[in-house]
Order: structure tokens, then sequence, then C-alpha cells
């Protein structure tokens, strides 16, 4: 084989590994995305939880009378938006 063979040889053998190399790091990455999107989709269910076992916390110690005052109108402020959020589905639906 002359140089010019050996060199077209070596390019193509280089090609192929970095088309294998390719092959791998995709596979790879979509791998990693699958598993980013899973942790999102935990993350989220766990941030809702938390939210709602807050929630939770929160009514037991408004019904066991251990609030302070700032925590009672924290309490009312947000029952009053809940009751407002309540009155404007109720307005939608009656549309």
């Amino acid at each position: 084989m002359n140089s010019t063979d050996e060199h077209l040889a070596r390019i193509r053998t280089k090609l192929q590994q970095v088309l294998k190399q390719q092959a791998v790091l995709q596979k790879e990455n979509l791998q990693l995305r699958e598993e980013l999107d899973q942790l999102k989709s935990d993350r989220s269910g766990l941030e809702q939880q938390l939210d709602e076992l807050q929630q939770k916390a929160e009514i037991l110690k408004y019904s066991h009378g251990e609030m302070n005052e700032a925590e009672k109108k924290q309490m009312e402020k947000r029952l009053t938006a809940y009751l407002k959020e309540i009155d404007r589905c109720i307005a939608l639906l009656g549309q």
C-alpha cells in the first residue's frame, strides 16, 4: 500500500471509532434525559405531597387552637382565597 492508502485506512478506522463513540454517547444521553424526566416527575410529586402535609399540619394547629395571631391571620387569608376561588369556579359553572 502506498502512503495515501494507509492514510485513508487510518482515517476510516478513526472515523469508525468516532461513530461508535457517538452512538454510545447518544444512548447515554437518552438514558440521562429519561432519568431526568423521572426525577422531575418524582420531585413534583414530592413537592405536592409536602404541600398537602403542610396544609394538614396547619389545620391540626388551627383545630387545637395553637396558632398565634399572625398564623391565624395567615390562615384566614388562605381560607378567603380558597373561598374566592370556589366562588369563581361556581360562577364559571353557571355560565
